[in-house]
């Protein structure tokens, strides 16, 4: 099958590609997530938080190139920076996802991208995602869920292991059909778990294909 063959080119070439960065393609707070970015739809989003959780200003653009590839690039101000990532959909037809890619791959900073696998089931108000990714010397876990109350409202919760990394808890809000803002707050895996606050606000372009904005999509959407 085409997208066997397609898995396996994938992940050889992302395995063959760690910061204390947390820049992802837009999923949940903190986690990439398996669902791929609409072919043709761009979204900048301005990325604002703690400092200690990463740069505390970013700018992000994400496009998805076909129904099984996307690409995000962020830039940061403090320090300067510029960071990259990508994703590619293995299985891609809801309620099953799997996808492969890499996060934070700086080369201005010399920072090596991590690559992560990730699989996902998609009912429609319940969200699971589970994985793991690579960062530098280890292997990580990443875990997710999310409730979409309706097209507008979700309420989300993820983690990455790690004393570096956090458990967050937020919402996202479909503000328009294209302009979403997503609040959260993250606790520290580490001694103390420190309280670090976090927002993104995002707006989608339609370039090509089907127009149909960002609103939280139900199963049968799809």
């Amino acid at each position: 099958m085409r997208n066997i063959a397609r898995a396996g080119l994938t992940f050889t070439i992302v395995m063959a590609l760690l910061s204390s960065a947390r820049a992802t393609t837009k999923g949940l707070s903190q986690i990439v997530t398996p669902e791929l970015q609409g072919p043709g739809d761009l979204s900048l989003s301005l990325q604002i938080q703690d400092k200690r959780i990463a740069n505390p200003y970013e700018l992000q653009a994400e496009m998805g190139l076909t129904n099984w590839a996307e690409f995000a690039v962020f830039r940061g101000f403090k320090p300067d920076e510029w960071i990259f990532g990508t994703e590619f959909g293995l299985l891609t037809k809801e309620p099953y996802l799997l996808s492969v890619g890499f996060v934070n791959w700086s080369p201005h900073l010399d920072v090596d991208p991590q690559p992560y696998i990730e699989a996902g089931y998609y009912t429609e108000h319940h969200k699971f995602i589970a994985g793991a990714i690579h960062a530098g010397y280890k292997n990580e876990a990443i875990l997710g869920y999310a409730y979409d109350f309706n097209p507008t409202w979700r309420v989300q919760v993820d983690f990455q292991s790690g004393a570096e990394n956090s458990s967050t808890i937020g919402f996202t809000c479909n503000i328009t059909r294209d302009f979403q803002m997503n609040p959260a707050l993250y606790v520290n895996n580490g001694p103390g778990h420190n309280l670090f606050g976090y927002v993104v606000l995002t707006y989608t372009f339609h370039l090509w294909g089907k127009a149909g904005g960002r609103e939280i999509k139900k199963t049968d959407e799809k």
